[in-house]
This record gives structure tokens, C-alpha cells and sequence, in this order.
């Protein structure tokens, strides 16, 4: 092709660009995020699949029962005609699902029962045409049946023929546009260490690192901290902290410790949400971001420079840069978008030459809980026909009052980060479905028993562990292999779940409970090398996503042991800010300094330097 044809053509298409993004302004759109709604009533903010979907939602998470109108004022730039496009799906197309709900202007309902059309894909769904009267109008979301509907956006447009776009690149592109997002993002400051994650893991290292008198950012992409031992998850806590070799670790995990409710508890209380904010709060130097879901880095070479996050429910970007960040996340999510190593899934006994790995590497991963727990009341109550759920019969039901971990779904069946929603939602039908055949079938029991508490946010268990310096195995457990580097004691058993045998017999492929072996160990440590990336240079981890093989992840992932991970990168954190050196650099040149920590006693200054060979 001559230069003069490919000038042409580059032209023409410039042309055609301009043309195009011309049209885009010549139209009217209006653009509404439903987790932006100003009175969510009943609703609920959904983020686990901001990384599929490019966005938050609301759910109507009512556990059978219509949640409260959610409410919000439009203003639109001129009266008039628009077509409506309501962004949604059916969460549970079997043949159809219960999520329907329907949308009101100014008091009148416009479009059709949105939420049950058999399709279970997000997409946009044309809501007719609306005529709008006022220049600010109210826009009711109304559930019909308290089983999860949920709505990503609305929007409205007085073009004909325009369809919104709904790939996840172009929508994104479509949404940052209409939002104004892709201006800059608000500055959220610079901090010494940038921890993201708010579970035990990731507030524990927080903690830490403000009392070294580091300058701390932690960064949760929901409204409470905790994580799994939160009001959401409602997990106990798990591993001891008295069995450590270093008096100095597990005061932080105890400050958060709210005793032992088990797993499920229907009183939200016996989590402690609201301690765990105060104690996080009273910090001096730490800030804390909540509701904050974190989804780009920025990078110099081999160093994160920055992380962007979204809020949840404004949709406002946020930048935090940072001279060490932390990822707590669970799964990964900060190593990921960086570029750092990482495993999913099993690896191969040829591989590890672990006893009880896999025979071949696969994608197997434990599996996510949503836990739930119902109540004695004092009359009798019903609960609705759930034809979309799983059905259940006298010959297989599960005949309990209340949820514990066994409640549990991924297996490998599902990616347990890029269908997580899918995943929570084979456990509500797996609950909901149970729950009506017990109504119905056991009134002698259950009769006067009514749904108290359904999590809808998952509790995952497993999904990428970052690579570090070096790779915990069964064999560094179970032979009691202590490194110089020795941080983190850790007591649970090894503890890899599978799908139970007799629910795999009537839900093959559909398991939806597990079993487990417990392989019992004597204490052992967690060496620091595991504790940060091998090929990010400025990047912690603590929790279940540090470094680990598979097998050896089934010990050190509860939450106890992961806290007394965020408690030593917090002081690896506050060493390598005094010696302006990276997380290798503190195990290379200031290990013993470490270790003193560890041990709660002063070190001479001259064997502050010592080097590990």
C-alpha cells in the first residue's frame, strides 16, 4: 500500500471517528448507576463481580420476603420523549427466576416486570419508550419477590435507534464517558504502606504498620472490616495465637478477636463490625477507606507507583500512591493487576513431590460458603415455592436450623473469582430450596422457624497465591522445618475440602456441600520469604493469598494465622521504610532486626545489619 493510500485511509477513518462521536454527543443520555440511588431502601450494594462487569449493583436480598423500595431523582437536560434501557439479568433461569422487580417515574410504572426473562446473561433490556414530563423526575425501584433481583444501570436516551453497548470494554468505556470518569481521579494521598483488603489479614498489617509509625492507608471495598469474620460472612476465627514462638505476634489478632460465636450466628452483634472500626479509627497514623473496591495499578518498572480505586456506590475514583503496599485481598488482586507471580488451582505431585497433591495440575480450587441461619418465632410462618431452586425430596434433604462451613460451592466446577456471582448464586438456590422442602415437609420442626439471616456476599476460601521467595509445602509443615526466617506459628490442621459423597451422588457436578480429612500438625512457622512477591519488588501479602502450594494453603489460610501475617509485614514494613530498603531487602540485610521484633526484646545495633547468605 502506497503512503498516500494509507493516508487516505487513516483519514477517512478519522473521519468516521469524529462522526461517530459526534452522534454520541448530538444525543441525550442519561445514565443512572442503581448502586448510586440515593435511598437504597431494602436494597443491597453488590461488588464481588465488579471484575466481570465493570461495576457495583443493587440486590434485593429479602430471603423471600420484598425489600423496601429503592429511590433516587434523575434530572434530565430537557423534557420530553426517551427510550429506557434497564441493564439486568435473570439470576436463575430454570425455566425463569424470581428476581423480578419493576421501575416507576414520578409514581407510574414504566416498562415492563424486568429480572425473569430466562436469560442469564447481564445485558440490556429495552424498557419502551417513557415520557418525560418534569425535568427532575423520581425513578422507584420496586422488588416483587425478596429473591435477589438485582440492576446494574438504567439508562435513557432520546435516540431511536441507539442500543447501549454491553461488552465489557465498550461498556466501560460507554459508562467512564457518561459518569465523567474518565477524568482524574480524586488524590487519596501518599502513605508509606498502601494495604488493600480489610479482612483480618489486611487490618491486622495496618494496625502494625501505623503503630511502626508508618503513615497507613487500608483500603476495604466493603462498608465493614473484617472480611470473612465480618456480619457478612459470619466465619469464627480459626488457628492459635498462643502456641507462637514469638510473644510479640497475636496482640493484634486478639484486639479483634469478638470471642468465638461460631460460624452463621443470626445476631450480626457477635461479629464485632463496629469494634473493629473504633480500634481502627483511634490510629493516629492510619486512614482508613471503606467501600473503596480497588481494580488498577499503576507501575514504575518493577514497582507498584499507584492503585485506583472505585467507590462502591458514588463510582467516584480515588488514587492512593504508595512506597510499600500490601495485598490482603484474598484473592490476589493488587499481585495480579502488578504482574506478579502467582498459582491458582492444584499442582502435580511430580511437581511439589507432595504426598497429598494432585496426580495431575488442575484448576481445582475450594470452593466459596454462603452461610445462613434461621430463628424460632412465636407464630407459624410460610415461605414460598421456590420451583427455580434445587429440588429436594424425603430421600436427600439437609435437616438443619442453622448453616455451618459445610454449606460450600466451586470445587473446581466454578472460578471462584471470575464467577463468584454465579457461585453465590448456585448457594442461595442450594439454601432457598432447602429451606422451602423443610417448611413444607418437617412443619413438625420448622413450622414456627423463619429465615433470619442469608449471607449474600461469599465467603471464598481459595483462589490465586502470590509467589514469593520461597513456596510453603506439606513437607516444610509436616516436618516442622524452621528457617532463619521463621515468622508467622501456625497450628491448623491441613484441611482441603471436597465435595461430599453422598451430595455429589444427587447433585453431580452441582455439589453444593463438602467433607473434609483433617491432618493434624504440630505447630510450625510461616517463613517472611512468603510474605512478599518475588517479582514486585515493593509488595506485601498477607492472608490466603501468600505463597503457598495448594496443600500447604489447606493449613495456613484461617483467619488467626492470617492475622499474625498482617502483624509481620507491618514491622517488615516499618524496617524496610528505616532502612529505605524493599521486603527482600529486609530478610537479605535486617532479618535479625525482624526477628527482635518478633521476640519483643532490643537488639544491639551493631547486628541491625546483619545479612542473611
Amino acid at each position: 500500500m502506497t503512503d498516500m493510500k494509507l493516508l487516505m485511509r487513516l483519514a477517512a477513518a478519522g473521519i468516521a471517528l469524529l462522526l461517530l462521536h459526534s452522534s454520541l454527543y448530538a444525543q441525550k443520555h442519561v445514565f443512572v448507576e442503581a448502586e448510586s440511588f440515593e435511598n437504597k431502601g431494602g436494597w443491597v450494594t453488590d461488588q464481588q463481580s465488579f471484575v466481570v462487569i465493570g461495576s457495583s449493583y443493587l440486590m434485593a436480598h429479602g430471603m423471600g420476603r420484598p425489600v423496601k423500595d429503592a429511590v433516587t431523582t434523575v434530572t434530565f437536560p430537557a423534557k420530553g420523549k426517551y427510550r429506557m434501557w434497564v441493564r439486568t439479568k435473570d439470576w436463575a433461569p430454570f425455566p425463569t427466576g424470581p428476581g423480578k422487580f419493576t421501575l416507576s417515574i414520578d409514581g407510574q410504572q414504566a416498562g415492563p416486570v424486568f429480572g425473569a426473562s430466562g436469560n442469564d446473561a447481564w445485558k440490556w433490556y429495552d424498557g419502551g419508550t417513557v415520557d418525560i414530563k418534569n425535568e427532575q423526575v423520581k425513578l422507584t425501584m420496586k422488588d416483587l419477590t425478596g429473591f435477589n433481583g438485582r440492576c446494574d444501570a438504567i439508562l435513557f436516551t432520546d435516540a431511536a435507534k441507539f442500543t447501549p453497548p454491553n461488552t465489557l470494554k465498550d461498556l466501560t468505556a460507554f459508562r467512564n464517558k457518561l459518569l465523567n470518569l474518565h477524568a482524574e481521579p480524586d488524590n487519596g494521598g501518599h502513605y508509606d504502606l498502601v494495604v488493600v483488603g480489610g479482612g483480618i489479614a489486611g487490618t491486622c498489617a495496618a494496625i502494625s504498620a501505623a503503630r511502626q509509625g508508618l503513615k497507613t492507608a487500608l483500603i476495604q471495598d466493603r462498608p465493614v472490616l473484617g472480611g470473612n469474620n465480618s456480619s457478612e460472612v459470619r466465619v469464627h476465627l480459626k488457628g492459635d495465637i498462643d502456641k507462637n514462638h514469638y510473644p510479640k505476634l497475636g496482640r493484634i489478632v486478639r484486639e479483634m478477636d469478638n470471642g468465638d460465636p461460631g460460624n452463621g450466628h443470626p445476631d450480626a452483634a457477635e461479629y464485632g463490625d463496629k469494634r473493629k472500626i473504633e480500634i481502627v479509627k483511634a490510629e493516629k497514623n492510619l486512614t482508613l477507606f471503606l467501600n473503596m473496591h480497588v481494580y488498577k495499578v499503576e507501575m514504575d518498572k518493577d514497582q507498584i507507583k499507584a492503585v485506583i480505586g472505585r467507590n462502591i456506590s458514588t463510582n467516584q475514583d480515588v488514587r492512593f500512591t504508595g512506597t510499600f503496599f500490601s495485598d490482603c485481598t484474598g484473592d490476589g488482586t493488587v499481585g495480579f493487576l502488578a504482574g506478579a507471580d502467582f498459582r491458582m488451582g492444584r499442582e502435580s505431585k511430580a511437581e511439589t513431590g507432595e504426598s497429598l497433591a494432585s496426580e495431575k495440575a488442575d484448576d481445582f480450587t475450594l470452593g466459596t460458603s454462603n452461610l445462613w441461619a434461621s430463628l424460632e418465632r412465636d407464630t407459624v410462618s410460610s415461605f414460598p415455592e421456590t420451583p427455580w431452586a434445587l429440588q429436594f425430596s424425603d430421600e436427600y434433604h439437609i435437616d438443619q436450623a442453622r448453616s455451618d462451613w459445610e454449606w460450600e460451592t466451586g470445587f473446581g466446577n466454578f472460578n471462584t473469582i471470575t464467577e463468584a456471582e454465579q457461585i453465590r448464586d448456585h448457594n442461595l438456590r442450594a439454601i432457598y430450596g432447602n429451606w422451602s422442602y423443610l417448611k413444607k415437609s418437617k412443619p413438625e420442626k420448622y413450622a414456627k422457624r423463619e429465615l433470619a439471616w442469608v449471607a449474600y456476599i461469599g465467603g471464598k476460601r481459595e483462589s490465586r497465591r502470590i509467589l514469593g521467595d520461597h513456596i510453603l509445602t506439606q513437607m516444610d509443615i509436616q516436618e516442622g522445618k524452621f528457617y532463619p526466617d521463621g515468622a508467622v506459628t501456625a497450628t491448623w490442621t491441613i484441611d482441603l475440602h471436597f465435595p461430599q459423597e453422598k451430595n455429589s451422588k444427587y447433585f453431580e457436578g452441582q455439589e453444593f456441600f463438602a467433607s473434609t480429612k483433617h491432618i493434624r500438625v504440630a505447630p510450625y512457622t510461616i517463613p517472611y520469604r512468603c510474605l512478599y512477591s518475588r517479582n514486585i519488588s515493593n509488595l506485601f501479602m498477607a492472608g490466603r493469598n501468600i505463597s503457598t502450594t495448594h496443600v500447604a494453603f489447606g493449613s495456613t489460610r484461617v483467619m488467626r494465622t492470617c492475622g499474625m501475617m498482617g502483624e509481620v509485614v507491618g514491622f517488615a514494613a516499618g524496617i524496610a521504610k528505616r532502612h529505605n530498603t524493599s521486603p527482600r531487602g529486609v530478610y537479605q540485610h535486617h532479618l535479625p532486626e525482624l526477628i527482635a521484633i518478633l521476640k519483643d526484646e532490643p537488639l544491639p545495633p551493631q547486628q541491625m545489619t546483619n545479612k542473611v547468605e
